[in-house]
């Protein structure tokens, strides 16, 4: 979830030989190279526009930039800091934003907790899970549970 006041675009422009130069907001000289980066109602050099956390140069991964507690962010770093998807439906704890997840309907897991709430058996690619009472379950678990309570599942 993205604040969008902390969302900022970056423009490239070529200077033009007959203005005057412009002064880098990151470094405070004039910029004298054959493009700078507006951002921020400022101009920078290319090389001084860069993440606060990885030292990214934020011209070349892309168009945007977060701004946040005075940090200038690359997508990557803003979400690791400030981003969450939500909470994990199995531990309860926030999932950040840049994780990877599990999803079943409309429950969200970490990886390590995407595993039969039972038994703990983690699933594999291709392995069946079932989604039972808000809690997944193995497929072993799922068919026990049908018979404690006296659904015998149809086998063909």
């Amino acid at each position: 979830f993205l604040c969008s006041s902390c969302v900022s675009g970056i423009q490239m422009l070529s200077v033009q030989p007959d203005t005057k130069p412009k002064g880098c907001a990151g470094c405070n000289r004039k910029i004298k190279d054959r493009y700078l980066l507006k951002a921020l109602d400022k101009y920078w050099h290319e090389d001084c526009l860069k993440c606060a956390c990885c030292d990214c140069r934020l011209g070349e991964v892309g168009s945007t930039l977060y701004t946040k507690a005075n940090l200038i962010l690359c997508r990557r770093d803003y979400l690791r800091l400030f981003g969450v998807t939500g909470n994990c439906a199995a531990c309860s704890k926030l999932i950040p934003a840049f994780e990877m997840v599990m999803r079943a309907k409309d429950n969200v897991y970490h990886l390590d907790c995407f595993a039969c709430q039972l038994c703990n058996q983690r699933f594999c690619v291709g392995d069946k899970f079932f989604l039972k009472n808000n809690m997944i379950l193995c497929q072993t678990d799922y068919e026990e549970g049908l018979m404690k309570e006296g659904y015998a599942p149809q086998v063909r």
